[in-house]
């Protein structure tokens, strides 16, 4: 059990939260959610002991072990991929290398024989002789075969070293686990098997996350940063995000009777408690659900961004076709031959184990990079408006503020101040904001400022490579729910299941062996084919 008593969090004037209460146990997942800033990764960072609290404690039971995912991709670039995960139970690791040590030694003594006898027990009650073989079945589980147990993590793709340091935090079955994004570079398969593990583990998880379909799959509470405190409540994300907007509807029903209230509320936890999405956690859920009364929930204070992209013009009957495309980058081939063709209507997500793969082909598709091979045909109708994945050349002019910057885009009937001032304060710059530097915004200001150029372009065609990064919750909703009513077509790229799954009609797939290309499918279909696909191979 983690137990937090007392706790608060200032930065020199500003006090993130305080009078923090809250015990975290075992069987629970438990997803920490809050506005940008509001302070989660914080909150991670005081409960694993890296930070101080201003006031309060942070406790574990006797004998506990707490693991975290580390986020320096580049601290075990000497070590090799199967050292490095067994330095995630670091007495068990810390005992073996001592043992070793002490093995190695040219004039072995019997005082020697002693220790090594005692560090033997220590290692046997931690069941260190299965430790190599646990690792290596979490890193082939995640993908990273036997072969490449012993190379260097150095010479890892990065995408493989989020794996081997996600196996890290994982190993020894961890008394309490601390995951920061651990979605974030890992591909859908990886994920899908990542919320099944969280799914079974019967101990304390805590996760912060802004991939809601992986919250709503592994989490039976939320633990939310608001209002400057932090509260915990029963249920996934989704219960969490539809029971704050219903606190809202009956707070406003001042002359509502109670007894309709509880109606409400009875009718909207039933309606979640069929729907659990995990049969392992639907019982336990269902029993912690019905015991929740109306102060039990409480509205968010969470601001929404207003998104809505209007085309000016309708696509005429041809879109995009893609012929024999290939790119070699650093002499290795990142494309080979890719070909499709895409219709009037259709939204493509395309995805791949390569994030550079994806990347790549978007930039060729968008036309900022020129393949070694192949072309792209435009439809004549087609108006095109795109989003790189990387916007900080984008915001590089220090001359600018956002309300300048934005005037750049913006048609002579749009272009006073009166009209962007208002577009940007839909967008959640609110009065002086909009004067701010474009140079010192933040991740998630820098794509909203972005989103509004894209939407004052009034194109068909949105191009769009992992739009959302660092996109809060909120804003990654109001995102998902416009691109759902966006009349015209898309190309996009996405680390977001829900994303993918509530626009994508046609899936494209780039892997090793070319294209997999999947029209009036979803994102789910596909992925269940995929895991099917995988399972047989593994039989066979």
């Amino acid at each position: 059990m983690l137990t937090v008593n007392n706790v608060s969090m200032t930065f020199s004037d500003h006090k993130l939260y305080d009078d923090v209460n809250l015990k975290f146990t075992p069987g629970n997942c438990y997803g920490i959610i809050g506005a940008n800033g509001a302070g989660k990764s914080t909150f991670l960072h005081i409960l694993e002991g890296q930070l101080t609290p201003t006031t309060g404690t942070v406790s574990m039971g006797p004998n506990e072990r707490m693991s975290s995912l580390k986020q320096d991709h580049f601290a075990f670039d000497d070590q090799t991929v199967m050292n490095t995960v067994l330095q995630g139970h670091e007495h068990l690791y810390a005992v073996m290398t001592e043992k070793d040590a002490l093995y190695a030694k040219p004039d072995f003594s019997d005082e020697d024989g002693l220790k090594a006898a005692e560090l033997e027990g220590e290692f046997a009650e931690m069941d260190g002789w299965n430790a190599e073989s646990d690792a290596s079945q979490l890193l082939q589980s995640m993908g990273i075969l036997e072969d490449r147990h012993q190379s260097l993590m150095k010479d890892l793709s990065e995408n493989d070293k989020i794996k081997v340091l996600l196996a890290q935090a994982l190993f020894g079955k961890p008394d309490v686990l601390l995951l920061d994004e651990p979605t974030n570079g890992l591909d859908p398969l990886t994920i899908n098997w990542l919320e099944d593990f969280l799914a079974d583990y019967d101990n304390t998880v805590l996760v912060v996350s802004h991939d809601r379909h992986f919250l709503n799959a592994v989490c039976t509470q939320m633990c939310d940063v608001d209002f400057g405190k932090i509260e915990l409540f029963v249920g996934n994300y989704d219960f969490w995000l539809q029971s704050s907007q219903l606190a809202l509807k009956l707070r406003s029903q001042a002359n509502a009777k109670k007894e309709e209230q509880i109606k409400q509320l009875q009718e909207f936890i039933a309606r979640f408690s069929a729907n659990a999405s995990k049969s392992k956690q639907a019982t336990s859920r269902k029993k912690q659900l019905d015991k929740i009364t109306l102060d039990d929930i409480k509205p968010s204070s969470r601001k929404y961004p207003f998104i809505k992209f209007t085309p000016e013009r309708e696509l005429g009957n041809d879109f995009v076709r893609v012929e024999d495309v290939s790119k070699t980058i650093d002499g290795v081939q990142v494309l080979s031959n890719v070909s499709f063709i895409l219709r009037p209507g259709d939204k493509a997500a395309i995805i791949s184990r390569s994030d550079v793969a994806t990347s790549t082909l978007m930039q060729i598709i968008a036309g900022t990079m020129t393949p070694d091979t192949g072309r792209i045909t435009w439809g004549v109708t087609t108006e095109r408006a795109s989003m790189p994945k990387d916007l900080n050349p984008e915001f590089s002019d220090e001359s600018l503020n956002i309300l300048e910057w934005l005037r750049q885009f913006a048609s002579k009937e749009e272009s006073d101040n009166t009209f962007l001032r208002g577009f940007l304060g839909q967008m959640l710059f609110r009065g002086d904001d909009v004067l701010k530097q474009v140079t010192v915004l933040s991740g998630g200001e820098k794509v909203r400022s972005y989103l509004s150029k894209l939407m004052l372009s009034k194109a068909n065609v949105l191009l769009l490579d992992d739009p959302t990064n660092h996109l809060d919750l909120e804003s990654i909703t109001s995102l998902n729910d416009a691109l759902i009513g966006f009349p015209g077509s898309m190309v996009f790229t996405s680390h977001d299941h829900q994303f993918i799954q509530t626009i994508a009609n046609h899936i494209i797939e780039v892997g090793p062996k070319g294209i997999v290309d999947r029209a009036d499918t979803t994102y789910d279909d596909f992925i269940n084919h995929e895991v099917a696909q995988k399972q047989v191979e593994t039989i066979y």
